[in-house]
């Protein structure tokens, strides 16, 4: 907000005091934030960690009637993957694929599985890691990685973003 200044002008006929507003000539009416060189885009899935892949696949497909993509095999993510198709974004369901995957740790704790992270569209992956960088949001990996959809996904730490690991991909 700009900052602005009341004066007490000289008394008028009644004896009251009459306030003017004055703008102040060095600060600008409108304080926003500088414009940015990457933009968030829209939410491109939510991954959800399970530990039966067929048992979560089956109730998204044929109780709910959703459209779901076949299983896929990550092996440099450590995961395989489905998509469920709803309208307006996706679900991703995700399941270990080795012992060292992070999702296997997560399954550790979680039993029943759950809400793993979110998925988050930017328009310049590389913009984005540099000025959150700068603004002490720590990342997951020093790079971008190609994810499940063969563009480029970096995850941000949950601690810095209030508790939800987010990932973001380039659209």
């Amino acid at each position: 907000m700009a900052s602005t200044v009341l004066k007490v002008a000289a008394f008028s006929r009644c004896c009251r005091p009459t306030l003017m507003r004055v703008y102040s000539k060095t600060a600008p009416l409108y304080q926003g934030v500088p414009g940015a060189v990457w933009k968030l885009g829209r939410l491109n899935h939510i991954a959800i960690a399970v530990p039966d892949m067929e048992k979560a696949t089956s109730l998204y497909r044929d109780v709910l009637g959703a459209s779901v993509s076949d299983k896929v095999p990550l092996p440099e993510h450590g995961v395989y993957t489905v998509f469920v198709e709803l309208g307006n974004t996706k679900l991703e369901l995700l399941h270990p694929l080795g012992e060292k995957s992070p999702i296997a740790g997560f399954l550790q704790k979680n039993k029943s599985g759950g809400m793993h992270h979110i998925c988050i569209e930017v328009d310049n992956i590389n913009a984005a890691i540099v000025d959150l960088k700068a603004k002490n949001i720590r990342t997951l990996s020093a790079e971008p990685r190609i994810g499940a959809h063969g563009k480029p996904v970096m995850f941000l730490h949950p601690k810095d973003c209030d508790g939800v690991l987010v990932e973001l991909e380039e659209a």
